[in-house]
């Protein structure tokens, strides 16, 4: 018994164009400047003796105020995280014995804040502790911002006009979209999604005294978003 005929397989698309469906292939890029969501301080608190245990305690307690101080601030600080800590001892240089000459303690913190209102006086207050140095505000946006679903839209829109401008150019239309990549996909990351220089503000604080120091008066830095596309999309013939 004969077997029925299969079904023609659909011809297998080539990657270029021919006479008859020609195509064209388009970059879209965007970029946007937005307002920044957050701003990260990172916080280093010290403390210096000639004794490990009274070094730790002194650690300990700057420690302390300065949790107290940014945990003060409620809802404005999203998050207050804990990185590295140290207790080195210092050895005399001029020991034959590596006699130790003092003990060294460092704890490092990293602060986000998403009320800009309160970031100037919380950035003045940390400075104004003992052997307390502030970094920052170092300005930046949500990994899930919309700024950057934003740009990706923008890119692609533009991909589109430019693609209808060239086929209009030649008397054509676009018929079909046949690809469209991210370039960080293809040929991987070209560049950060967002980019902006830090501005940075750092000092030593000496005793706590929130009346001596007035706040800072810190601008927020705007953000650029970028966007990149590939496109090819299938046309008409032109009329040459």
């Amino acid at each position: 018994m004969d077997q029925p005929a299969e079904p023609p397989r659909p011809a297998a698309p080539v990657p270029y164009g021919t006479p008859d469906t020609p195509r064209v292939a388009v970059r879209g890029q965007a970029t946007l400047e937005v307002d920044p969501e957050i701003a990260r301080l990172t916080i280093t608190v010290s403390a210096r003796g000639a004794d490990r245990r009274a070094a730790l305690e002194d650690l300990t307690r700057r420690n302390n105020q300065v949790r107290e101080l940014v945990k003060s601030y409620g809802e404005a600080v999203e998050k207050l995280e804990t990185g590295a800590f140290s207790v080195t001892p210092e050895i005399n240089p001029k020991s034959r014995h590596e006699r130790v000459r003092a003990y060294q303690g460092r704890v490092h913190l990293t602060a986000t804040v998403i009320d800009f209102t309160a970031l100037g006086e919380l950035t003045t207050r940390l400075a104004d502790l003992e052997l307390t140095r502030v970094d920052g505000p170092w300005w930046g946006l949500r990994p899930d911002s919309p700024a950057y679903g934003r740009a990706r839209q923008q890119a692609v829109r533009e991909a589109v006009q430019r693609a209808r401008e060239y086929a209009g150019a030649l008397g054509a239309r676009l018929v079909a979209l046949t690809e469209l990549a991210d370039l960080e996909a293809e040929e991987g990351p070209l560049q950060p999604v967002a980019v902006a220089a830090p501005r940075a503000r750092s000092g030593y604080g000496g005793p706590a005294d929130r009346d001596a120091v007035a706040a800072l008066d810190l601008e927020p830095q705007r953000q650029t978003v970028y966007a990149h596309v590939n496109a090819r999309f299938t046309m008409t013939p032109p009329e040459l």
